[in-house]
């Protein structure tokens, strides 16, 4: 059975969970370990190439993970695009997680308060780009 990596800033709920067990046939879950997490998380928006500041987390992923696990991977998106290259190079599947937002407005005290709640749908798998030159 298939494991999935997590690359991405928060914990699954329990209902990413269960759709990834139910629909994806996932029995393990991996988070990055601290370190590398915290990579992942503070990526900074200053350095102009970021080849070498996400190879650690090649490198875990090199080592750990093997031809179709999953890698969920959601980020910055310049971040994201590598790491979904790097997971169709490496005979990954590269997954998001869908959501659906519900937003709600309400009236307290003459203010107006938003509460926006997002509600897992769906995991999707991301899509190699062919492109004809």
């Amino acid at each position: 059975m298939p494991k999935m990596f997590l690359l991405f800033s928060h914990k699954l709920t329990d209902e990413q969970i269960k759709d990834a067990r139910e629909s994806l046939n996932v029995d393990e879950f991996i988070y990055l370990p601290k370190k590398l997490q915290k990579l992942w998380s503070d990526i900074p928006p200053d350095i102009e190439d970021i080849d070498d500041y996400l190879k650690p987390i090649e490198d875990f992923l090199k080592k750990y993970a093997k031809p179709n696990d999953y890698v969920l991977i959601q980020g910055d998106f310049g971040a994201t695009y590598k790491l979904v290259n790097f997971a169709f190079g490496n005979k990954l599947i590269p997954i998001y997680s869908t959501t659906k937002r519900i937003v709600k407005d309400i009236n307290k005290d003459g203010k107006i308060i938003t509460i926006r709640e997002f509600k897992h749908c769906r995991f999707r798998k991301y899509k190699p780009h062919c492109s004809k030159v």
